[in-house]
């Protein structure tokens, strides 16, 4: 059986906006609740769908889509020292977003493959697996 990947928040937001992509993550999802072997997130990752959500979708629908991700099979990890210290590699390395480097810092700390549709992290795949999801 494989671990429970990390989703990036592309992966989420891809999903929440029934984008390209938003298929497979809910596949994943639903695995992982069969399972009982939530996804993961970062708290930062967290942070950035939220943002994203309230700059364009407002207030309210981010109050319900935050009720909803309560009971979503994804496990949401804070930040200490180590991970930030591996994003912080990865940052310094590569020219990616500070939130895409903590996703694939915990996808590297977990060993397990980051699902993702975000071109930013090709750079990234001699260090991580990737699971790409379908682009537009």
């Amino acid at each position: 059986m494989s671990a429970a990947p990390v989703l990036d928040s592309h992966a989420l937001l891809a999903l929440l906006r029934d984008e390209p992509g938003a298929e497979a993550v809910a596949a994943i999802l639903e695995k992982a609740g069969e399972r009982d072997q939530p996804a993961h997130m970062t708290e930062v990752n967290y942070a950035e769908v939220q943002y994203s959500i309230r700059r364009k979708d407002g207030d309210a629908t981010w109050r319900t889509i935050a009720g909803e991700l309560i009971a979503a099979p994804i496990q949401f990890h804070p930040i200490d020292r180590r991970l930030a210290d591996l994003a912080a590699d990865f940052k310094s390395r590569f020219r990616i977003s500070l939130a895409d480097a903590f996703a694939a810092a915990l996808a590297r700390e977990l060993k397990v493959e980051l699902v993702t549709g975000d071109p930013e992290f090709k750079a990234l795949e001699k260090e991580i697996k990737i699971r790409w999801l379908e682009r537009s």
